[in-house]
């Protein structure tokens, strides 16, 4: 177990750093900390101090403890070799190759990287940034974490952007902050794909896409613009909209609904590769052969997509190059160099999962 002062100090540190607690607030007295947390005075001291060393808080003699500037050591550092590197998952899917590439090209002139995971998740992705803004990093690069909702760490970017942090966004990018991003043409990509299932046939399709990314709003938009610039009646479609956080226990049950209804669909356009496996999946297990029966699609061509049976049609996402460019990109940041904003636009990767009907 915690000891007690150890609970308090990480406590007061979260409701500091997520600005319970702002700029010279005034904590509560050692008296209402104790009640709080009800622990003893001694816990409550020995963790005011540790946070006063670590310059979270300051005191004020006869008036008491008050936040510090805690972010006031974050600047750019040039004598930095150190580069940080923030996703949403690091270990799995297309992260590896885009990390390996960024980290070959950084290596080049004696940089590393300093990587942090965040599951998808703002908190998570706050907290990363301030252990590498702490530790001084030369700049950073980062895929945002719900990049379809508010941002709730614009506070952090925008001391970033104050202190002219060197600053590199990946695959999607929050609006209000001014820094290049590489991307993909999401909405053109998805609107192409379903383009091509139009065209062999399939007008019931069930598109799945993950909308607290703003990847999977763009691709979920060019999934009805497929249907309306083929003067289609988008209503002969579906869309299941789901979160980054949603198991696919949940995905697959809504799926029931269509799958089991006597208007099944014809195709099924997943948000990525990596949902298509599983869907692929469900789809055998109720006895369902692809493309025969169902045409199923994906996005990212992920490794193992071309080795499915059947191969998995696709979009290309061309990780190698995403990471190269994004090595370069905050080299040339770092040295005070431009670089702008670089638009990829995915291309199709035929294979045999899906079916010509009538």
């Amino acid at each position: 177990m915690k000891s007690d002062y150890i609970k308090v100090k990480e406590k007061l540190k979260n409701q500091i750093t997520f600005g319970s607690y702002k700029m010279n607030d005034k904590l509560p007295t050692e008296t209402e900390l104790m009640s709080t947390f009800s622990v003893s005075r001694y816990a409550v001291r020995k963790a005011l101090t540790e946070l006063q060393n670590e310059h979270f808080i300051y005191k004020v003699q006869g008036s008491g403890m008050y936040v510090e500037e805690w972010n006031k050591k974050w600047s750019a550092n040039t004598e930095s070799k150190t580069i940080g590197l923030i996703c949403t998952h690091i270990a799995d899917y297309i992260f590896p190759k885009v990390i390996s590439q960024i980290d070959t090209e950084i290596g080049q002139e004696n940089y590393s990287l300093l990587l942090a995971n965040t599951h998808n998740n703002p908190e998570k992705e706050r907290l990363s940034l301030i252990k590498m803004l702490d530790s001084q990093v030369a700049g950073l690069i980062i895929e945002p974490s719900e990049s379809a909702k508010p941002n709730r760490n614009l506070d952090i970017y925008e001391q970033i952007s104050k202190n002219k942090i060197p600053l590199l966004f990946i695959n999607a990018k929050y609006p209000e902050i001014d820094a290049p991003v590489i991307l993909n043409d999401d909405t053109l990509a998805e609107k192409n794909l379903i383009t091509y299932l139009l065209k062999m046939g399939h007008k019931n399709i069930l598109g799945l896409f993950q909308v607290d990314d703003i990847q999977g709003i763009h691709r979920m938009g060019g999934f009805m613009q497929a249907y309306q610039e083929l003067s289609l009646d988008l209503s002969e479609g579906n869309i299941i909209m789901y979160s980054s956080h949603e198991p696919f226990d949940e995905i697959s049950k809504k799926m029931d609904y269509y799958l089991k209804s006597d208007t099944r669909p014809t195709a099924i356009a997943c948000y990525n590769d990596q949902l298509a496996i599983n869907v692929l999946a469900k789809l055998k297990e109720m006895g369902l052969t692809i493309p025969e029966d169902i045409s199923l699609v994906g996005f990212d061509n992920f490794d193992s997509s071309a080795y499915l049976g059947p191969g998995l049609t696709t979009m290309n996402y061309q990780r190698t190059r995403v990471g190269q460019e994004a090595g370069e990109g905050i080299l040339a940041l770092i040295k005070g160099k431009n670089f702008d904003s670089i638009v990829h636009h995915p291309q199709m990767q035929l294979r045999n999962s899906v079916k010509k009907i009538n």
